[in-house]
């Protein structure tokens, strides 16, 4: 049987509806990174997502964001450009007006602490309208529930939700994490994925973990990724 597959540097993988985009072959800014087949999802414009969605990218910190990931529509990403000095009375940001305010205070704005790049990993679902702050890492099979504003790191396959974000549940223990994680099918080829979608849609980590073992994809995988978080 010919198989027919997606392919990721399609920008509109279902032609009759425009407001789905793969974004890895939308991106054009060097400070954003995406992986094949992470999806964003807009009836108002999804080709606007770097200029709509990817917001105060002033600096050098950038958006990472992995394979196979869902992006509802509204999801927005705020960069480091976004902050202002705390260190004083004022957080006015005199620095981006120019002239000799710019002149006089351009040393304040460029000493600020940066919590660095924004890297979401993969298999991530964004549901609608979330905000993801500065600095943030979301890690591998997350869950970020519509409304969200993610201020701080989220574990994998952790489900979050909430201004600010906290954690709701596990989707699977620590053993299973460990397992998928080690598995991690969205590297895997593509046509291994293809034969494989309907058990990466309702297997069980182990039954990921099992494929992966039998074609030699399992990797190794920090410890800290596999902890506990509660």
């Amino acid at each position: 049987m010919l198989r027919v597959t997606p392919d990721p540097a399609v920008l509109h993988p279902l032609p009759a509806h425009e407001r789905v985009v793969f974004l890895k072959p939308l991106v054009s800014s060097p400070k954003i990174e995406v992986g094949a087949y992470t999806y964003y999802d807009d009836p108002d414009g999804a080709t606007g997502f770097e200029q709509r969605n990817v917001l105060y990218a002033y600096g050098p910190e950038r958006l990472v964001i992995g394979r196979y990931c869902a992006i509802a529509s509204g999801t927005r990403f705020l960069m480091a450009g976004a902050d202002h000095p705390t260190m004083g009375v004022s957080t006015f940001p005199f620095t981006m007006f120019g002239g000799e305010w710019t002149e006089r205070t351009l040393d304040i704005v460029t000493g600020m602490p940066s919590r660095g790049d924004t890297v979401v990993g993969n298999d991530v679902w964004f549901g609608y309208q979330c905000t993801v702050m500065p600095g943030v890492r979301i890690g591998d099979g997350a869950v970020i529930a519509a409304g969200s504003v993610v201020t701080a790191d989220v574990p994998p396959y952790t489900i979050v939700g909430g201004n600010p974000a906290k954690p709701i549940r596990r989707r699977f223990d620590d053993a299973d994490v460990e397992r998928l994680l080690r598995a991690a099918w969205w590297d895997w080829p593509v046509d291994l994925v293809t034969e494989n979608c309907r058990t990466i849609m309702a297997g069980t980590p182990a039954d990921i973990a099992r494929i992966a073992a039998e074609h030699g994809l399992e990797k190794a995988v920090p410890a800290d990724d596999c902890a506990s978080h509660t």
